[in-house]
């Protein structure tokens, strides 16, 4: 008797281990916050320090009830300090009411759909000769291509991002946090 409760403590402990492990893979840290598979984009986005830029930008842009949608979706996004990047006075222009289109533009420009894991983005790549091909959801192209051992991001001005962290799952998509913001055509 004292066997099988000792088996049955070991199976309890082994389990209660290997769930801890799946579920420590399924979760990232962005922004000091933990980011849930099990919630929306937009759900998890609104707890990264990292993106207050882009949660208000989404929100001045209306997109909130899209980006809660069931996608899936791939969103590229750009960290407050990409944001800092852009030329002084960009921001607080994009976010005005009277350029609602023009920030829709922007941010739909970093968003495509379906959902893109790092492994997917990096076999696109690898298949398409060095250089892979996307469309985003607001009709214009992005490239991305392999630099070292990190994935690049190009707009179409020639703008470059890293991924500084890929594959942070959502339940309507993947997003994977880049540092700079990418400009479409405008």
């Amino acid at each position: 008797m004292k066997k099988r409760n000792s088996l049955s403590t070991v199976f309890i402990a082994l389990f209660i281990a290997a769930t801890t492990v799946a579920t420590a893979q399924e979760t990232k840290m962005v922004g000091g916050a933990v980011m849930y598979p099990t919630k929306n984009i937009v759900e998890n986005a609104v707890n990264s320090k990292d993106h207050t830029t882009l949660v208000a930008a989404v929100k001045a842009a209306d997109l909130v009830e899209t980006l809660q949608s069931e996608g899936p979706f791939t969103v590229l996004a750009p960290t407050n300090a990409a944001f800092d990047k852009l030329p002084e006075g960009t921001v607080a222009t994009l976010l005005k009411p009277e350029n609602r289109s023009a920030l829709q533009g922007v941010l739909t420009y970093h968003v495509i759909a379906g959902k893109h894991s790092a492994a997917d983005i990096m076999k696109d790549i690898k298949e398409a000769g060095g250089t892979a091909e996307w469309t985003t959801v607001n009709g214009q192209k992005l490239w991305g291509m392999i630099d070292g051992n990190m994935v690049k991001i190009k707009d179409q001005a020639g703008t470059v991002a890293t991924v500084t962290i890929a594959d942070v799952n959502q339940s309507n998509g993947v997003i994977h946090v880049i540092d700079t913001v990418l400009l479409p055509e405008m």
